[in-house]
């Protein structure tokens, strides 16, 4: 018993240098399942951090056989959501951080879909008309990059006055 417990908690060590800046985040959602005290719970406590891993890992779940993918930076949104929650009872299961994950890459989707559908469109649109402008907005117009030449003396000067006094400022 006492080996089991020793490997739950290496795996449990390993496991939660994978969560990179949402360590803390996974660790309080692991809370809301009430496993205290940590010793004797370690099985349950390496079965969850698994299971968050896996979800980190594949960007994706399924829910009532069905697929949503989802990018790491929403599932920590929706485990922000879940913890700022006040819970009577404890967690038993996933299926509320799954339900909150739902309605997020659902406007994931729509949004990467609306992105997509725009991007094919100037595609298009530049094919259909090459010699057009290829900027739809000013906006999106790039301006060319500052290059040394394109100084006048003066300003060259004024750049190394600010330089001079930054440098004198560092000290």
């Amino acid at each position: 018993m006492e080996l089991q417990t020793d490997s739950d908690l290496y795996a449990i060590i390993k496991m939660s240098a994978s969560f990179g800046k949402h360590n803390n985040l996974v660790w309080a959602y692991i809370e809301l399942f009430g496993i205290t005290p940590m010793r004797p719970k370690t099985k349950k406590i390496r079965i969850l951090l698994e299971e968050m891993k896996t979800l980190f890992d594949a960007q994706a779940f399924n829910y009532q056989k069905k697929r949503y993918p989802i990018s790491q930076a929403w599932i920590a949104e929706a485990l922000n959501v879940v913890v700022h929650r006040h819970f009577a009872d404890r967690l038993e299961s996933h299926n509320y951080l799954k339900k909150i994950m739902i309605g997020i890459s659902e406007r994931e989707a729509g949004t990467a879909g609306r992105v997509a559908e725009k991007t094919l469109r100037k595609k298009e649109d530049n094919l259909r008309h090459p010699h057009s402008r290829p900027y739809d907005t000013p906006e999106e117009q790039v301006e060319p990059p500052v290059r040394a030449e394109n100084f006048t003396p003066e300003q060259i000067a004024a750049n190394k006055l600010r330089l001079k006094d930054l440098l004198k400022s560092m000290e």
